[in-house]
Order: structure tokens, then sequence, then C-alpha cells
């Protein structure tokens, strides 16, 4: 007696939905939404940031406008670097480096985001179709998670989390010194100080937001009552967890606006607007 879960003969040497023992439905899906909206703004939104920070990160110009430095370029390690007054310079790769310093800082935030959880869903569903949306059916025969190559590097998370406190370290020290006037003074303050501050605060709101940070702070926690100061902490980092996902766009969106506010005013387009 058919169920309705057998497949013609012909179809059993697919996989994925078509597999014998699934159920046999015609249609791809039922939804009648516009479901593809999401995935197609997602691919947009990470292409146009791809395409702007591979453009700035091989430029090597237009990185430092005293006293700001791009946050693509800092921690700068190579030789030939600009020369920034008080700025994060530490000539670690000798002069043989050809190409530009960023590309040596960035693979670590590069890597913290290409690994983060809310990232995977985001490129997995706006790239890999997998799946494109909630019950819409991938289009590959065969899911093998990220058990192999190159996804198993995706377990890298949690060190490249450690990476990223660094480099936002690194970043508050760049805020810090955006209190400088163009002559390196202290007790001044301009467009860009505001740039760089609202910038720093989405980078360690992201960063504290991350599912390893929460799992580092309390995740191996049995007793909460015993640990009060780290339960408290796990509150606070649990609540910007629920905000990953607004937080990770957030701060791509401001170290870009930082990387090109620093573009506009080394390459000439203005003046940083002073307020005292």
């Amino acid at each position: 007696m058919a169920t309705g879960t057998e497949h013609r003969h012909e179809d059993r040497h697919e996989g994925g939905v078509r597999a014998p023992g699934r159920a046999a439905i015609a249609a791809a899906h039922l939804r009648t939404d516009r479901w593809w909206l999401a995935p197609a703004g997602t691919a947009a939104g990470l292409l146009a940031f791809v395409a702007y920070s591979t453009w700035r990160a091989f430029a090597d110009a237009d990185y430092y406008a005293s006293p700001y430095v791009s946050p693509f370029y800092s921690p700068c390690l190579a030789h030939d670097c600009r020369s920034m007054p008080g700025g994060p310079n530490a000539d670690l790769f000798g002069g043989w480096w050809g190409l530009s310093p960023a590309v040596i800082i960035l693979v670590f935030p590069l890597g913290f985001r290409l690994t983060c959880y809310y990232y995977r869903k985001a490129y997995y569903r706006g790239f890999w179709a997998a799946p494109p949306a909630c019950a819409v059916a991938e289009p590959h025969r065969r899911y093998t998670g990220e058990t192999r190559f190159p996804l198993v590097l995706q377990n890298l998370h949690r060190y490249f989390f450690y990476a990223a406190l660094l480099v936002a370290g690194v970043l508050t020290y760049d805020t810090a010194l955006a209190f400088r006037d163009a002559h390196h003074r202290w007790g001044h303050m301009g467009l860009g100080t505001l740039v760089f501050l609202v910038n720093i605060a989405l980078i360690w709101s992201y960063t504290l937001s991350c599912h390893s940070c929460r799992h580092i702070v309390g995740g191996r926690l049995k007793h909460f009552s015993r640990h009060p100061v780290r339960y408290r902490a796990w509150g606070l980092v649990s609540r910007l967890n629920a905000r990953h996902a607004q937080l990770a766009w957030a701060s791509l969106l401001g170290v870009a606006v930082a990387d090109l506010y620093v573009y506009l005013l080394a390459s000439g387009v203005f003046d940083d607007p002073r307020f005292f």
C-alpha cells in the first residue's frame, strides 16, 4: 500500500530531500513569502564590504591622517608603514614584506568574523544555500556539516576570539590617540574622535557578544551562586549575545565608516572638523 513516502525508482540515486525514505513532495518548498530577500540582502551586504575592504587593504595608501589611523592598518607591523608618532607602529616583519601592511593584521579580525556563529549562518545561506532559508531545501545532494575541510576550520573560532581581543585593545589605544590634534597635542576632539568612539564601542560590543566569550565567562560553571562575579559577567554577555546579529552588522559598518573617514581626510577631500 502506498504511503506517500515512496519515490520513483529513477529518483533513488538522489540525495538530500529526494533521498529514499523522505516525504515525496513534488514542490521544492511550500513557502509563499519572499523568503529569498533575506539571503539576497545578506549576500549583497557582505559582497559590498568584501569589495570595499579588499580595495582598501591592498591600496597601501591614505590610511593615516594625524591623529587618526585606519582600523584596517592598525597595528602597523611592516617596515614601510607611515610614521605615526605615538601610534601603533611595530616593525616586526622587517623590510622583506612587500605587500600592504593591512594584509598582515586583517587576517585576525577576518578569521574571527568568518568563523563567527552568526556570520556562518549569513554566508551559508547567502552564498552556499545550505540551506537558503528555513523550510527551503538546500540544493546539495549530501550534507557533511563542519566535519570536513574547509568547514572544519570553523572550530578555530575560540582562538580567533583571543586574537580579536588583542586587536580590539589596539584599536582602543588608537581611539585614545584620537583625542590629540594634528600636531599630537592632547586635549582635543574632532569629528573623527566621535567616529572612532562609536566604532570601538561597536567592536567591543560585537566581540564580547560572541558565543565563545559567553562560554568562556560562564559556560562551565555548575553553581552560579559560588561565582557571583562571573555570574554577573555571564548575564551581561548573555544580554549582548541576544543582539549578536545586529551588533555584527553594526560593527561591520562602523569599521568601514572609520576607515572611509580616514581615507577622505588623508586624500584631502575635507579637513577634520574640530570641536575643541
